[in-house]
């Protein structure tokens, strides 16, 4: 019995130690992973395109912009007494939006000055900064974004210096309309009659008149006391909600003015400006009242013009006037001057060039106010024939008062044309190949 048991036990413990060394510990090997993830954030960040390019407050000191940049005119800037703002070819000013006291307009003040000389090929342009005009001149594919009826995105263009003009009670200067009074930059008029604010040629002024108070606007380019020193030729005003270009007083002379579709008057006289326009083309739009409207003096000093060589255009559709005004032509308030070689051109019947009223009549008696070689060519129909209500010379000159014989001696300065005349009007529209009109 003890060996049965013993060998029990050995058969056991073999097999216990049998099983044991078939079963082996497992291995655990453990792997790291390490798995990078990048994450990307997108930031946009807006960036001014004026940053460094931006004209505000008061020009104290010389200044020269640089031609290869927009620039935007915020607010109303002064080129203030003693400083240049010089404005190389090419250079494109846009002015920001806003009315009444924010309203974008540049001021060269007495004694400040502009050197302003675009080139035909290189014009300097100042717009809306609606505009999408570019650098160098050019637009996108799709073209501008701003055309002849859009108008008051800004203020314009005053030039103001200290040359004779003709004041309410005979005060010596004054404060220039569409500047608020407590800018004493504003003001104009003096007793230099070669003063100089500098040069201003080949500019296009786009899409102003912004509105500063009620029934208050800014022209176009407005010149207050400007003197003969100064330079003014190959301006174009486009779109302008008041006038094109305003004369207040002066000495100033300018050469190859061109207005298209203003709101109000396009070459507007007034307070004895002693200077000579030579050279203008006016194109009235539905939007425009007179080609031209010229006022005398205001206070006891007196002032004689010169308007020559100008076309004015105007506004008629198949023989019938666009817009509700479009006049010709008015002379008020003794207006003295002499307005010899110009051509009014497919005015509908009905407008007329007039002598507003008696004080006129008594400057056109008396040989200071005088008109000669004036040219009229009727509108012409669908079917090319001149239009069934258009007028006569005596008719077309009215006499407002009456008391003149300003009608009748019509036939002696004026005539009826079907043709532009050499020595009549504008010589050569080309002149002004260079702007947004002929564009």
């Amino acid at each position: 019995m003890k060996l049965y048991n013993s060998n029990l036990f050995i058969a056991l413990f073999t097999t216990i130690i049998f099983i044991s060394c078939e079963e082996e510990e497992p291995q655990i090997e453990y792997v790291t992973v390490t798995e990078t993830v990048t994450v990307t954030e997108t930031n946009t960040v807006e960036v001014d395109p004026f940053a460094d390019s931006t004209l505000e407050g008061n020009i104290t000191e010389d200044r020269t912009l640089d031609a290869s940049k927009i620039w935007l005119l915020k607010g109303r800037v002064a080129v203030t007494d003693g400083a240049t703002l010089t404005i190389p070819a090419g250079t494109i000013i846009k002015a920001a939006s806003g009315t009444g006291a924010d309203a974008s307009t540049l001021i060269v003040a007495r004694g400040g000055t502009m050197i302003a000389n675009g080139t035909a090929d290189n014009p300097i342009i100042m717009t809306a900064v609606a505009d999408n005009i570019q650098v160098g001149g050019t637009y996108p594919d799709s073209g501008p974004a701003l055309n002849v009826d859009t108008r008051g995105l800004w203020g314009g263009l005053l030039i103001l210096g200290k040359a004779p003009s003709s004041f309410k009670n005979d005060v010596t200067e004054l404060q220039i309309e569409g500047i608020p009074t407590s800018d004493t930059n504003g003001l104009y008029g003096g007793s230099i009659a070669d003063d100089n604010s500098g040069s201003f040629q080949y500019i296009s002024i786009r899409h102003g008149g912004a509105e500063i108070g009620e029934g208050n606007e800014i022209n176009g380019l407005t010149l207050g006391g400007v003197g003969s020193g100064t330079t003014i030729n190959q301006i174009e005003v486009v779109g302008n909600v008041d006038d094109g270009i305003e004369f207040f007083g002066g000495t100033v002379n300018a050469t190859n003015l061109l207005v298209w579709g203003q709101g109000d008057d396009a070459i507007d006289i007034d307070q004895a400006y002693a200077g000579t326009i030579d050279g203008a083309l006016v194109v009235l739009t539905a939007a425009s009242d007179h080609g031209f409207e010229i006022d005398g003096p205001e206070g006891s000093a007196p002032g004689r013009f010169t308007l020559k060589n100008a076309t004015v255009i105007g506004a008629t559709d198949d023989c019938d006037a666009e817009g509700v005004d479009g006049e010709m032509a008015d002379f008020r308030k003794g207006a003295t001057g002499d307005v010899l070689n110009v051509l009014f051109k497919d005015f509908a019947g009905g407008k007329d060039i007039e002598l507003d009223a008696s004080a006129d009549a008594a400057t056109y008696t008396s040989g200071t106010l005088t008109f000669a070689n004036i040219d009229i060519i009727h509108p012409l129909n669908s079917d090319g024939s001149v239009c069934s209500d258009v007028e006569s010379i005596s008719s077309i000159f009215d006499d407002k008062s009456g008391e003149s014989t300003f009608s009748s001696d019509s036939t002696t300065f004026a005539e009826i044309v079907t043709s532009q005349q050499d020595g009549n009007g504008l010589a050569d529209d080309s002149t002004f190949s260079w702007t947004f009109y002929k564009r």
